[in-house]
């Protein structure tokens, strides 16, 4: 007979690659998945997994397994979500996904506020750039600068983020229209995209590349050390004195942060206060730089 349990060490392994990867995104060892996975190639009658060089691959037969264990997976996942979903009291925990500069100076101080008032609720803040499955749980709550396009996500445009253009304070205001003579800090080449980089190469086209990185509170501690001028989002740049806001006839392009979360988690009691919280905050920041939009919860 095969173990249901099984199925989520198969899914694992298919997905890390190895025993070792996935016996430590499970938390188990590697020589218990070892022998799991032979009890459930014994169970199937059909060896699942060539062994390779770089790692374990699937058979056509564990082709076959993979579909129909993906689609026992997303109704394991979906009935825990609507049991969670059904959940009447503000207590438990609640995994937020964001950026790091996010995280630190928008959220943080936020989360440390509701806390005091929801003494029973457990929030865990994942700082990640990668875009996390909610249909998965990997988190409960995301908040990112794309927007949500998976139909089962309920999602909101939460503010409009201001972003400036600084300097380490003391230094001299950077020549309009050229640049001539100063460095810049800018994002790392695989966010070479992103609207600020775009704005800083045309605002001052003869400005020497000092610094990349794909870290905002980096860029900001490189400036404030004199290695180059630096866009950043108001709330960390205002916030620090070792910086001066330059200021500019058109300011950089502010970025819009969208919040999003699993349908089936709707009603839960924990993160509707969570998100009616962190509105309330959002209407004090507003005031605070007049720029930012009302987060609209529903």
């Amino acid at each position: 007979m095969m173990e249901w349990s099984d199925i989520r060490l198969f899914l694992a392994i298919a997905r890390e690659g190895t025993l070792g990867a996935a016996a430590r995104k499970l938390g188990l060892t590697q020589p218990t998945m070892g022998r799991r996975l032979k009890t459930l190639e014994a169970a199937v009658g059909h060896v699942l997994f060539q062994r390779t060089p770089d790692g374990f691959v699937l058979t056509d037969e564990g082709t076959v397994v993979m579909g129909h264990a993906e689609r026992m997976e997303e109704e394991a996942l979906a009935l825990q979500r609507q049991l969670a979903g059904t959940e009447n009291t503000l207590s438990g925990s609640l995994r937020i996904s964001c950026s790091d500069w996010f995280g630190i100076h928008i959220l943080a101080p936020i989360l440390a506020d509701f806390r005091r008032v929801h003494t029973n609720v457990i929030v865990e803040v994942l700082t990640d750039s990668r875009l996390l499955n909610l249909a998965r749980r990997e988190a409960d709550l995301v908040f990112r600068i794309k927007p949500f396009t998976e139909p089962e996500v309920i999602s909101r445009k939460l503010l409009h983020i201001p972003y400036g253009l600084y300097v380490a304070k003391g230094s001299d205001d950077p020549s309009p229209g050229t640049g001539k003579g100063f460095s810049m800090v800018i994002m790392d080449e695989a966010f070479g995209g992103m609207p600020d980089v775009a704005w800083l190469k045309d605002r001052f086209p003869d400005a020497k590349i000092s610094m990349r990185s794909n870290n905002r509170d980096v860029q900001a501690r490189l400036c404030a050390s004199g290695a180059g001028m630096a866009v950043l989002p108001r709330p960390l740049g205002d916030s620090m004195d070792v910086l001066k806001r330059v200021e500019v006839p058109n300011p950089p392009p502010g970025r819009d942060t969208w919040l999003g979360y699993h349908q089936d988690l709707r009603r839960l009691p924990r993160l509707r206060a969570l998100t009616q919280f962190v509105g309330e905050q959002a209407q004090t920041m507003q005031r605070r730089y007049g720029e930012f939009s009302s987060l609209v919860i529903r």
